[in-house]
């Protein structure tokens, strides 16, 4: 999520964790949208998300060396794995003054398919990132839309449409979107009943976040309806992660050794068809 997230806690939760309180209190509880409005007291759930996905991304990256495109903005990581992997990518940025300063990635390649292999480049270019007006049709082999870019541009319609245009026959895409079960929890969180009643049968979900800004949240059923639509064959349809963060934090706190483990037993929990996460990654292919 944008790192993590771009947006502030409520105003209720900031108050609340920012009081004072002796140190031997255990921390306040937080409410499932909390976790996910900021990332600052998050570090160990957050570390363990991010290494999350890069694992899926590894494990999704095409086995020979392609043309990538990354809409997943400046903070994602993605871009310099592929490069690594020995993709030749083409991250697009709002504007030049939000350049990633990316550090040396290594290949997370779990299958070996990126040993020993060249790394590929690694291009920035300032574009619009809904309409691809400026490339071509059928010239990339893979489009990465993680980071919940396609949650944050509401006629994601349009977006899926361009992925379509620009990826060539038998290429394929990796997106992250917002979940109804996100859009929920922040809906209760702000008090809105009536909005929350409607959630879980509404065609399309816009939830106000406590910044003021507005994501889209999908059911499985409903992102793959939309792939579908555009003209995409929809591969599958997961949670990005369905261990809760109060968990992660739990089981860091005693061992932050566990990572590795925590994990493994995430991407297996994540083989599932119960989309209880609050993000869903889809994968889905251009028919040749």
């Amino acid at each position: 999520m944008g790192r993590g997230a771009c947006v502030r806690p409520s105003s209720s939760f900031a108050a609340h964790a920012s009081a004072p309180r002796p140190a031997a209190d255990p921390p306040p509880p937080r409410s499932p949208a909390a976790h996910f409005a900021t990332t600052d007291s998050l570090t160990a759930y957050w570390r363990f998300y991010w290494a999350v996905a890069g694992v899926q991304l590894a494990r999704w990256l095409p086995r020979e060396p392609g043309c990538i495109l990354d809409l997943s903005g400046p903070d994602f990581r993605g871009a310099p794995r592929a490069a690594a992997a020995g993709h030749d990518v083409v991250t697009l940025l709002p504007s030049v003054d939000l350049a990633p300063r990316w550090d040396a990635v290594p290949p997370a390649s779990p299958n070996g398919s990126g040993r020993n292999r060249r790394p590929g480049r690694l291009r920035s270019v300032v574009a619009d990132a809904t309409f691809l007006t400026g490339f071509a049709s059928e010239v990339f082999d893979g489009v990465i839309a993680d980071n919940r870019v396609l949650s944050q541009r509401l006629v994601t319609e349009a977006s899926l449409a361009e992925i379509h245009r620009v990826l060539r026959p038998g290429g394929r895409t990796l997106l992250c979107v917002d979940s109804v079960v996100l859009g929920m929890a922040l809906l209760a969180e702000q008090d809105r009943w009536p909005e929350l009643s409607f959630a879980p049968n509404a065609d399309v979900l816009l939830v106000p976040w406590p910044d003021g800004s507005i994501t889209r949240c999908f059911t499985g059923e409903q992102l793959g309806e939309l792939l579908v639509d555009v003209g995409l064959e929809l591969e599958w349809v997961k949670p990005r992660t369905v261990l809760s963060a109060s968990t992660v934090d739990t089981v860091l706190g005693s061992d932050p050794g566990a990572l590795n483990r925590l994990v493994e037993m995430e991407l297996k929990a994540a083989e599932s068809d119960d989309y209880v996460g609050v993000h869903l990654l889809a994968s889905a292919r251009k028919p040749v």
